[in-house]
C-alpha cells in the first residue's frame, strides 16, 4: 500500500480494509472479495506517468511515418505538445475522430501514443449497453469488477496514457442504463480529475489521461456527450491519395504478410489504381488492403509451386486475371442518357455517394408516384420541386394550363433497398423533372447537389467534401453546388479541384442552363435573368 503511493483518501480506505482483513477467516467470502479490492487498489498506476516526447519535430516525424495526409489530427497533437512543452500541467483534450469506416481512426490513437511516447490503452464501446460496463459495479455483487476505464488505465500501467473510446457512436441503452451519461464524468476536463468508480469507490484522476473517441457517425451522439468531445472529421481519401498509402503502407505490409519480398513481387501503380478503381468502391482503404492481400497470395502460391518468375510483376492487365470480373464500372454516362434522369450526390456513413433520380411520366390524372424508400423530408423535396415546376411552367416552355391533368408522374431512387432522406437532392429532383418534360436529357458528365426553396433559391448543404470526392470517384467532370457552399471548398484536395468544374449557383434558374445537354432558349434566358439579378450593374 505504501509503495503504491496513493492519494492520501485512497491510502486511508485501503489501511482501513487492510485492518479489517486481519480481523476476517481466511476461508470465509468476505475475506477473497476484500483481498480482491485491496490488490485492484494496489495494482493502479497512482503515481506511475511516463514522459513525454516534447521534442516537436520528433512527434511530427512519427506521425507522417505511420498515416499518410490526416492534416487536421497531426496539427492538433502538435498544437497539444507543444503547450504541454510551455505549461506542464496541461488537461489532456478529448478528442474524437469521425469519419467512415477504413481511414485510420483506431490505428491513429496507437499512433499518436508512439508518437508523444505514451502507453496505449483501448475499450470498444460498440453495442455496450450497461452502464456499470464504464463505472463498475458494487462490491455488494458477487464477482463485482471495476468499469472498463479503470481496468483500461490498470492495463496501460501508467495514469497517463493515450486511451482510445472505440465507436463511441454505437453505444445502446436499455433499463440497466445508459452508458453515454456515465461517460459524461470520464470526457469532461472539469470533471474527470475526480472520477469515482462504483468498485473502488475513492477518486481516480483522468486528468491527464489523452482520450480520443471515434465514431462514423456523429447523429447518434447524445447532444450533452458530443459538447464535450474536440470533433475532429477525417474525409475519405481521393484516388491518388488511395494509391500513395497502398505504395507507402499496405502493398510492404501484404508482401511480408505473404512471406513476399519487393524483390521478389512488385505491384505496379497502374494495377494499383485499377484495384482502386474496379474493385473497391469506398471512402477508406481497407477494401483495398484486402484486395492487395489477394493478390499476394496469387503471387505465394505460385511462388510456392515452383512457377514464378525471379521477379513477379503485377500490372493492370494481371489484375484482372488475379481478382476476378470487375465489380464496379462506371455507369454515369449510360444511365443518365435519357431525359428525366439526374445524377445526384448523397452523404452516407461510410463516405460520399452518387444517386441516380429517375423520373418517367404515362396517361393519367396528374397522380405523383413516389417510390425508393424514400423518408418523409426526401418526399417532401419532391413535392416542392414539382410545385416549383408548375410555377413555371410558361417560362420554361411547358404548357402552363394543362400540362399535369392529363399525365401521372413517377420518380424513383434508386437502389431500392437502400433507406434514403434529406432535402439536398431538391435541385437533382427538380433538374429531373424538367429534363423529363421538355424532354431534353442531363449531361452525363454532371452531378448536383442542394436544397431548394419555392421561390427557387438554391439553399446550403452538408457533407460537400466527402460528395465531391465520391464524384470524383465516379468520373464525373462537372458539379454544381449552392454558391453558400462554396467556402466549404478549402477543405478539398487541389487535385480533385483541378480535375472537376465546381460550379456554385444560387437560382434554379442557373441550375437547368449547366445541367442540361442541350438547353431550349427559354431556359437560357431564365438563367442569364437569374444570374443579373445576382450580380447586378451599376
Amino acid at each position: 500500500i505504501t509503495k503504491a503511493k496513493m492519494p492520501e483518501e485512497a491510502e486511508k480506505v485501503a489501511k482501513k480494509q487492510l485492518d479489517r482483513l486481519k480481523g476476517m477467516q481466511p476461508s470465509s467470502a468476505e475475506y477473497t472479495v476484500t483481498r480482491t479490492y485491496l490488490e485492484w487498489l494496489v495494482e493502479i498506476p497512482w503515481s506511475i506517468s511516463t514522459e513525454d516526447h516534447i521534442e516537436l519535430s520528433e512527434v511530427r516525424k512519427c506521425l507522417d511515418e505511420d498515416h499518410y495526409d490526416l492534416d487536421k489530427v497531426k496539427k492538433r497533437i502538435v498544437e497539444y505538445m507543444a503547450v504541454r512543452k510551455l505549461k506542464n500541467d496541461k488537461k489532456g483534450p478529448i478528442l474524437c475522430l469521425a469519419g467512415p469506416p477504413g481511414v485510420g481512426k483506431t490505428s491513429l490513437g496507437r499512433s499518436v501514443a508512439r508518437a508523444i511516447g505514451r502507453k496505449f490503452g483501448r475499450i470498444s464501446l460498440g453495442g455496450v449497453r450497461d452502464e456499470a460496463e464504464i463505472r463498475g459495479h458494487r462490491r455488494t455483487y458477487v464477482g463485482s469488477l471495476p468499469g472498463r476505464v479503470i481496468q483500461g488505465i490498470k492495463k496501460a500501467g501508467t495514469n497517463n496514457p493515450v486511451f482510445v473510446l472505440d465507436e463511441i457512436d454505437k453505444l445502446g441503452h436499455d433499463f440497466r442504463g445508459d452508458p453515454a451519461s456515465a461517460l459524461l464524468e470520464v470526457l469532461d476536463p472539469e470533471q474527470n480529475s475526480s472520477f469515482s468508480d462504483h468498485y473502488l469507490e475513492v477518486t481516480f484522476d483522468l486528468s491527464k489521461v489523452l482520450f480520443i473517441a471515434t465514431a462514423n457517425q456523429l447523429d447518434p451522439i447524445p447532444w450533452a456527450l458530443r459538447d464535450r468531445l474536440e470533433i475532429i472529421e477525417l474525409p475519405g481519401y481521393t484516388r491518388q491519395e488511395k494509391k500513395m498509402i497502398a505504395r507507402k503502407f499496405l502493398v510492404p505490409k501484404q508482401l511480408d504478410d505473404h512471406g513476399l519480398t519487393p524483390e521478389r513481387c512488385d505491384i505496379t501503380d497502374e494495377a494499383l489504381f485499377e484495384i482502386v478503381d474496379s474493385y473497391t468502391r469506398e471512402a477508406g482503404v481497407r477494401n483495398l488492403e484486402r484486395e492487395i492481400g489477394s493478390t499476394c497470395r496469387a503471387v505465394a502460391v505460385k511462388v510456392a509451386e515452383g512457377q514464378a518468375k525471379d521477379h513477379e510483376v503485377i500490372g493492370a492487365e494481371q489484375v484482372e486475371e488475379i481478382l476476378g470480373p470487375k465489380k464496379f464500372v462506371s455507369e454515369v454516362a449510360e444511365r443518365t442518357a435519357e431525359p428525366g434522369v439526374c445524377t445526384g450526390l448523397a452523404w452516407t456513413a461510410v463516405g460520399g455517394d452518387i444517386l441516380f433520380i429517375e423520373a418517367t411520366k404515362m396517361p393519367g390524372k396528374g397522380k405523383l408516384t413516389l417510390t425508393g424508400q424514400l423518408g418523409d423530408v426526401m418526399k417532401e423535396s419532391v413535392t416542392a420541386a414539382l410545385s416549383f415546376v408548375r410555377g413555371r411552367a410558361a417560362a420554361l416552355g411547358l404548357d402552363a394550363g394543362n400540362f399535369l391533368e392529363n399525365m401521372d408522374l413517377h420518380v424513383h431512387v434508386p437502389a431500392g433497398g437502400i433507406p434514403k432522406d434529406g432535402p439536398s437532392a431538391g435541385v437533382t429532383m427538380y433538374t429531373a423533372l424538367v429534363s423529363l418534360l421538355t424532354g431534353v436529357p442531363v449531361r452525363p458528365d454532371v452531378a448536383m447537389t442542394g436544397e431548394i426553396t419555392l421561390r427557387g433559391n438554391v439553399l446550403a448543404i452538408g457533407g460537400v467534401k466527402e460528395k465531391l470526392l465520391a464524384a470524383h470517384r465516379a468520373g464525373i467532370k462537372r458539379v454544381i453546388i449552392p454558391e453558400r457552399n462554396v467556402k466549404d471548398l478549402i477543405d478539398v484536395p487541389e487535385e480533385v479541384k483541378k480535375e472537376m468544374e465546381i460550379l456554385s449557383v444560387k437560382r434554379m434558374d442557373e441550375v437547368l442552363a449547366l445541367a442540361l445537354k442541350d438547353p431550349p432558349a427559354s431556359i437560357i434566358e431564365l438563367a442569364k435573368a437569374a444570374q443579373a439579378e445576382n450580380h447586378p450593374t451599376a
